[in-house]
């Protein structure tokens, strides 16, 4: 990519910024991919394991090799690992469906849950089957100078909490994401009010991006895609339950019918991008982390408020970037869709999306579709017209994007000039 001079100074001045926590990520990717491999040697992954199945799937290997390697990773008891979810909002929807009853209590911990989550509990729009529908009753803890408030938290638990749920990312939001420390300290505080409350944690874009995942940090249950950070850029489809044996049983019995659960399930293609995503997972989630460490530190130098700031280890794959006004969020999803593999020619338009209250303008050049472990950009059209950049299978990739992303905008206000 050609640069005039200022662009040029951006991008080594960015690169900077990015430099001590790039080494942290490096260690923290060894860590996650000596883990991994030892659960595959640990399990003698062959490459029968490879093989389809059809019809009702019973005995299939390679979903068990699947869940049993994803068990020890994760540090569950049980694993519901499968291609037949159609996204991570469908994961998280079956714990929630499958674990409270008509009178239950659920609390959201951290502010608001993902705009896609609130349909399922009911908190916007009228989908039928929500959570509210069925008599479920729920809480929200607000936030607290934008971060999560334990006292809070303790006063909204109760006798009557039935599941209280964790979003570690951010989601359309200027919240930090959740550390580790800050899941562990949720979940002792939940149960020092109530032990027998469920701790459930949404984690999606968090997996591999710290050396331990909730089950490790006192969770019951939690639940993510596999086409953001465990899948590696490669698993086609598909999400993820592990946790608790009781809860991940009641789980598959939502997920396919009372009585049959899990030992039923089938897929007519090849298991090995599953297998295979996996194994790279932790060495893509450092290219995505790393991509979104820059595009925070471009988006900085060039004067935009971006969350969370430069220089600074992060927890999921997520750069928010205030840019002030629609004509910027256009530009910024028309670059980043002119710099992808797939659809470099499509034009990003905002538009109406379900599960969505407002419009949603979204970038998206990917392999999979409406893979966010891929480079993509996308945010709800509404003030401050907040962009949320995530993903990239491969940093120099993403370094032209967000390069052009600045370029575009500079250029549309006239800050190019030598």
């Amino acid at each position: 990519m050609k640069m005039n001079e200022k662009l040029q100074q951006v991008q080594e001045e960015a690169l900077a910024l990015c430099a001590p926590v790039f080494d942290e990520m490096k260690e923290i990717s060894l860590y996650n991919t000596q883990k991994v491999l030892e659960a595959f040697r640990n399990h003698h992954l062959s490459a029968y394991h490879f093989a389809p199945s059809n019809g009702y799937g019973y005995g299939d290997p390679g979903r068990e090799e699947l869940e049993e390697i994803w068990k020890d990773i994760f540090k569950a008891e049980s694993a519901l690992v499968r291609p037949q979810f159609v996204s991570g909002t469908h994961a998280l929807a079956t714990v929630l469906l499958a674990l409270l009853e008509p009178g239950d209590t659920m609390v959201s911990a951290v502010g608001a849950p993902y705009d896609t989550m609130q349909s399922v509990i009911g908190i916007s729009g009228n989908a039928p089957g929500n959570l509210k529908s069925k008599g479920v009753h729920y809480k929200e803890v607000p936030l607290k100078n934008n971060t999560y408030d334990l006292e809070a938290i303790t006063d909204a638990v109760d006798e009557n909490t039935k599941l209280v749920e964790i979003q570690r990312s951010r989601g359309y939001m200027l919240r930090d994401s959740l550390f580790p420390s800050d899941i562990r300290k949720i979940i002792e505080t939940v149960k020092a009010k109530n032990p027998n409350a469920i701790c459930f944690v949404d984690n999606c874009y968090g997996e591999f991006t710290c050396k331990e995942e909730p089950i490790e940090l006192g969770a019951d249950i939690t639940a993510g895609s596999l086409i953001k950070n465990a899948g590696g850029g490669l698993a086609p489809t598909g999400a993820y339950i592990c946790g608790r044996e009781d809860l991940v049983e009641l789980c598959s019995y939502v997920w396919t019918a009372p009585g049959l659960g899990a030992e039923m399930g089938s897929y007519a293609a090849s298991y090995r991008p599953f297998f295979e995503g996996l194994f790279l997972a932790p060495h893509i989630t450092r290219q995505a982390m790393m991509s979104a460490e820059f595009c925070a530190a471009v988006f900085k130098v060039l004067g935009f408020d971006v969350v969370p700031e430069p220089g600074h280890l992060r927890t999921d794959l997520i750069t928010a970037i205030t840019l002030g006004s629609e004509e910027n969020m256009c530009s910024f999803a028309e670059a980043v869709q002119n710099w992808s593999p797939v659809d470099s020619d499509a034009v990003p338009v905002p538009g109406p999306m379900p599960g969505y209250t407002d419009p949603i303008i979204m970038a998206a050049g990917t392999f999979v579709q409406g893979s966010t472990i891929e480079m993509s950009a996308d945010g709800p059209v509404r003030p401050p017209y907040i962009m949320y950049f995530q993903g990239g299978l491969v940093f120099e990739h993403t370094m032209l994007a967000v390069m052009g992303a600045a370029e575009k905008i500079l250029a549309a206000r006239g800050g190019l000039e030598d």
